[in-house]
């Protein structure tokens, strides 16, 4: 198990059970600048508020302290998904259905509008028409704009 795996392990064991749906656990930087970035939304899919950040945080950074899975120091970043929002899970891709996405697969870049969601797949519709269907977990895609409501 990665480290980052490790640390999504431990965040999804405690901050699970307060009603947060853990979508990202990055350690990124180096030395004195590592930061501890965790992406939270409600797993109600209900707008995260700032409150609901802050007792996140709070609650982390006890456990962290407790457990210290991370040598030396570092900053812990508990942040709402913003306008970047990964997608991950097949749910979160039927939540933004006809929203345009940035997606990254070993061999291509490409901005499109999430289309379909199958079991097992997605397909995005290019700009030019052109429909690209991809494997779940076969690449990496974030929102590129943000519903007018909140979904």
């Amino acid at each position: 198990m990665t480290k980052d795996e490790e640390l999504r392990q431990l965040v999804e064991e405690v901050l699970g059970p307060l009603g947060f749906e853990v979508l990202e656990v990055r350690l990124q930087g180096a030395g004195k600048n590592r930061v501890l970035r965790v992406r939270l939304e409600n797993a109600d899919e209900t707008p995260i508020t700032l409150g609901e950040l802050e007792r996140a945080s709070r609650v982390l950074s006890l456990e962290l302290d407790r457990a210290d899975p991370i040598a030396g120091s570092y900053r812990l970043e508990v942040e709402s998904p913003g306008p970047d929002r990964p997608l991950f899970t097949r749910r979160h891709f039927e939540r933004f259905r006809g929203l345009l996405a940035r997606v990254r697969t070993g061999e291509r870049r490409f901005t499109g509008r999430i289309e379909t969601v199958g079991e097992r797949t997605v397909t995005f519709r290019l700009p030019s028409g052109e429909a690209v269907e991809l494997e779940l977990g076969g690449f990496e895609a974030n929102l590129a704009e943000w519903p007018e409501e909140p979904r």
